[in-house]
């Protein structure tokens, strides 16, 4: 209760009443109520699952546009390639006097009427714009010739057989040992070649 003071001016008639201070009656406690804690339940994990499906949905289903619509840059997985091809012979460079298997540059090839491009990689391009791209783009397109005459090799391609804008078949290369390992062409090219890494982005120039 609210202490009733000695009023200092009996004239007025009014008198003085002190109360306590507000911060002491606004505290739960004062009247006898705890404060709520609020905690989330646990999840099982059927709910936990019911809650991310839709998410994991999202993402499965970016990743795949992501590897159709972008074939030369990223290898399809395994339920998305085709039967692999065995190819084995000598490769010379295309133009006048080509053979039936000939390399256009460093990360292109044709069998037949049939090019290929390797997929995962980007070479100096033969048409250069300066000596020093030139210099790569021979050195490049050498050793995709001695990798290609070196033995016999398999092409895998993606079941719908993409091609790129000048109409060239992405293709995965590789060689398998004897003794059951692989010998990936993109990249044995990355190291010893002079190839880059190529994942869609934006392409470096070569003088």
């Amino acid at each position: 209760m609210p202490r009733r003071l000695r009023n200092p001016w009996p004239k007025t008639g009014y008198n003085v009443v002190k109360f306590r201070k507000r911060s002491r009656w606004t505290r739960p406690a004062a009247y006898g109520v705890k404060p709520a804690r609020f905690r989330r339940p646990r999840l099982t994990w059927r709910q936990a699952w019911f809650e991310t499906r839709p998410w994991i949905f999202l993402i499965a289903i970016v990743t795949l546009s992501v590897i159709y619509q972008t074939p030369a840059f990223y290898e399809p997985p395994g339920w998305l390639q085709g039967d692999p091809t065995r190819v084995e012979g000598g490769f010379t460079r295309c133009g006048p006097g080509r053979g039936a298997m000939c390399v256009i540059d460093g990360d292109t090839f044709k069998i037949g009427e049939t090019k290929y491009r390797v997929t995962g990689i980007d070479t100096a391009e033969v048409k250069a714009r300066c000596p020093a791209e030139a210099a790569q783009a021979e050195a490049s397109t050498s050793a995709l010739q001695g990798w290609l005459s070196k033995g016999a090799f398999q092409i895998t391609t993606r079941l719908d057989e993409p091609t790129d804008r000048y109409g060239r078949t992405l293709a995965i290369v590789k060689r398998v040992k004897a003794d059951g390992s692989e010998e990936r062409l993109a990249d044995w090219m990355q190291a010893h070649g002079g190839a880059r890494g190529y994942d869609g982005g934006f392409r470096g120039g070569w003088c």
